[in-house]
């Protein structure tokens, strides 16, 4: 590496380590679009791209650098564990067993490898790998994490889901982050109360304090206050997660104006999460202000579109048989992940819109009119959610979900969106009764059972509910005997 080139990629660097990535990109990006750009300029402009979220473009980076370094175990890891971001998990696995090739046996490349190898419905081999990650690193907390969730979304058993955990927690009792991992499954396994004990169960330090905060909220909320406060003087500073757990106490406990202090800190540092525009509604509901209407503003806001059949089929009905047996096909496992709304029930575990089934494929085209047209149905204003609008989209994330018999969706938003969806693909008889089993409904957030929902949107097959990200969602549970099937995915603006 040249004198002139090393300077230029440590100046980017610079940038970079001070939070001025994109001043960092530019620096780098004519040296990088050169066919013949260094192998250092290519490496740190990918690991840039990937930090700023242009996914697709680290890793035409990375493959590149792969293409000049073949023998380099760290390019080759770096390119999976893109790619895997991607959900394109059988090229993910192809770049980890090439890193393997060459001796890349670190433990973080067996877990990139065992998360290609779940995206594709191969539990098997993704438990083996996760099982290989941990007997080189035994207390891998993230390959703990996952391969306890594997084992509970593919039986539904919670002891053998714990058994992996267990162990790891007899040898380093005093390690918080082991107690935290179990306490998290412990929670979406419907075990609150076994979760809160295990956190503190041994010691605790700042992130420990706050999943403590988050266990026991919904049924102690001023003990949760006093975890979260701990957490915060733990934390020695502004920590926007501490904050919005405080907010939420506060909001449990009734202090409705007091949760506004952190709220609106934290809405002037990050005015685009998702979670404090929520909670800034449900204290603006409970005080009675005007402001809180404006932005669940349901008629508006809140849309359904009736899907049009994509080329290639006759008519939606025709569509929407072809389209719930892709997806059928795709829920192999038993039951919810942790970490997700739903309870009773399953999720697809990799990103649809990389799907190769043409009729998973055809959704991601139908789509393209509705969104469009909701973009320009609200317009744009100085709100939260018009403020965004720029006339064009890019999908962030999509997945199916289908819930037995008597599941449904938790309320929760969406962090990492704009616009939400539900699109509705087969649904039960119950759906069509006067208790609105199954319905979509906004407006209730969660732990405060004062706040009912205040919207419902009866789901019928083939239609699409776009609403905003920021919006308290659920579903009603339903009886009966058959699935409720649908299809979601996250919006930001382009």
């Amino acid at each position: 590496m040249t004198a002139g080139v090393q300077a230029r990629v440590e100046g980017a660097k610079a940038l970079a380590a001070a939070g001025q990535l994109n001043a960092a990109l530019e620096m780098l990006a004519p040296m990088a679009q050169q066919a013949d750009a260094p192998w250092q300029a290519l490496s740190v402009q990918a690991d840039l791209m990937k930090r700023v979220g242009r996914l697709e473009e680290s890793a035409a980076l990375s493959q590149r650098l792969v293409e000049v370094r073949p023998h380099s175990i760290p390019a080759w890891h770096n390119l999976a564990s893109t790619l895997g971001d991607l959900g394109r998990a059988a090229e993910a696995e192809v770049a980890c067993r090439a890193a393997m090739s060459i001796g890349g046996h670190a433990p973080e490349t067996s877990l990139v490898l065992a998360r290609a190898l779940q995206a594709q419905s191969r539990f098997d081999e993704a438990e083996d790998a996760y099982r290989k990650a941990l007997l080189r690193r035994p207390g891998y907390g993230d390959a703990l994490r996952d391969l306890s969730q594997l084992i509970w979304m593919r039986d539904a058993d919670l002891e053998t889901a714990c058994a992996p955990l267990d162990a790891a927690i007899a040898v380093s009792p005093a390690t918080p982050l082991l107690r935290q991992i179990k306490a998290k499954l412990l929670e979406y396994a419907g075990e609150g109360e076994g979760a809160y004990r295990t956190l503190v169960a041994g010691p605790l330090d700042g992130p420990g304090e706050l999943a403590a905060a988050q266990a026991c909220l919904t049924w102690d909320p001023r003990r949760a206050l006093d975890h979260a406060n701990r957490a915060a003087a733990l934390a020695g500073g502004e920590v926007p997660a501490i904050m919005v757990t405080q907010a939420e106490c506060l909001l449990a406990l009734g202090e409705a104006e007091a949760a506004l202090v952190p709220i609106e800190a934290l809405r002037a540092r990050e005015p685009l999460n998702q979670h404090v525009l929520a909670f800034q509604a449900t204290a603006w509901r409970m005080l009675g202000d005007v402001r809180y209407g404006r932005l669940y503003d349901y008629d508006a806001f809140v849309r359904p579109y009736r899907l049009e059949a994509p080329d290639g089929w006759a008519s939606l009905e025709a569509y929407l048989v072809d389209l719930a047996r892709a997806l059928h096909d795709l829920h192999t496992l038993k039951t919810h992940p942790v970490g997700q709304s739903l309870r009773g029930g399953s999720q697809t575990t990799a990103p649809l819109a990389q799907g190769e089934d043409p009729a998973i494929r055809a959704f991601f085209q139908a789509i393209d009119k509705p969104i469009r047209d909701y973009m320009a149905a609200v317009g744009r204003g100085d709100d939260p959610l018009r403020a965004r609008n720029t006339g064009d989209y890019r999908i962030q994330g999509s997945w199916s979900v289908r819930l037995r018999p008597n599941g449904f969706h938790a309320d929760h938003i969406h962090s990492n969106g704009w616009l939400s969806s539900a699109c509705h693909i087969e649904l039960p008889p119950a759906v069509q009764g006067e208790r609105r089993e199954g319905w979509l409904r906004f407006g209730a957030p969660p732990g405060l059972p004062s706040l009912a929902a205040e919207h419902y949107v009866q789901p019928r097959p083939g239609t699409l509910v776009l609403f905003p990200s920021y919006m308290w969602h659920g579903t009603q549970p339903f009886g009966g005997e058959a699935s409720r099937l649908t299809l979601a995915f996250d919006v930001v603006p382009a």
